[in-house]
């Protein structure tokens, strides 16, 4: 990787932060050592970059600091298309919308060489309307239940062909190449639970809400997993 590659992906990484960030995680994401980030961002502050911090405590941007709109290559253009389609197809209705609307405004920036990717892209997902929303089925008021924090109250189709009725608190959803599955704090069981989505036969949004910590959040939920998982491989 070029320096100045290097120095912008290095700014790139601060602009997207609203912490601090070390040094170590800078050289980790961009395979270089701490000795070359902490000169890189020596070069950047020299250049006029209000980069705020300091060694062994960490780096971020001015929040005053405005950097101009950053333009995106051939291979990034092919990334953010492929995954706009996958969404569309995979996504429930108002997400594929949002999507499709989101790549229309970045062609319209992109200069003329790249304008026409989406017509040219060779990498295709097949979108089966019928099958997208069975498996999307309530994503869209669960996604809002997420970000308000209230409980739901579900009727669930269990693997046994049971059927369960609970009050659930929607943490995220988790979507496994086919499947989408609902993360959520279960007050029946007083621990974490996962609910498909195309098992879900009926969803009332409640009016109580609930709070996330540091032991009940989907980033708690995600963290236990990776570590059950090590346990199972070692």
């Amino acid at each position: 990787m070029q320096r100045a590659e290097r120095l912008f992906q290095l700014l790139t990484l601060l602009r997207n932060r609203r912490t601090v960030m070390t040094a170590r995680d800078m050289s980790e994401h961009l395979g270089v050592s701490e000795r070359t980030i902490y000169r890189d961002i020596q070069s950047l502050s020299l250049s006029g970059v209000p980069v705020e911090g300091e060694a062994g405590v960490g780096y971020r941007l001015s929040h005053r600091y405005q950097l101009p709109p950053l333009m995106f290559d051939r291979h990034e253009v092919e990334a953010l298309l492929l995954g706009a389609r996958m969404v569309s197809s995979w996504g429930d209705t108002d997400m594929a919308a949002h999507a499709k609307h989101a790549i229309q405004k970045i062609l319209a920036v992109l200069p003329d060489h790249l304008r026409h990717s989406d017509e040219t892209l060779p990498l295709l997902v097949p979108n089966i309307e019928e099958i997208q929303k069975f498996y999307t089925a309530h994503s869209q008021q669960i996604r809002e239940a997420i970000r308000t924090r209230q409980r739901i109250d579900i009727e669930y189709t269990r693997a046994d062909a049971q059927i369960s009725t609970r009050i659930i608190e929607p943490l995220g959803l988790i979507f496994w190449g086919k499947v989408w599955t609902l993360v959520a704090w279960c007050q029946l069981r007083g621990e974490y639970r996962t609910f498909r989505l195309d098992r879900i036969n009926q969803l009332t949004v409640l009016e109580e809400q609930f709070e996330t910590n540091d032991n009940k959040s989907l980033k708690h939920f995600l963290a236990q997993r990776e570590e059950s998982f090590q346990d199972e491989t070692l």
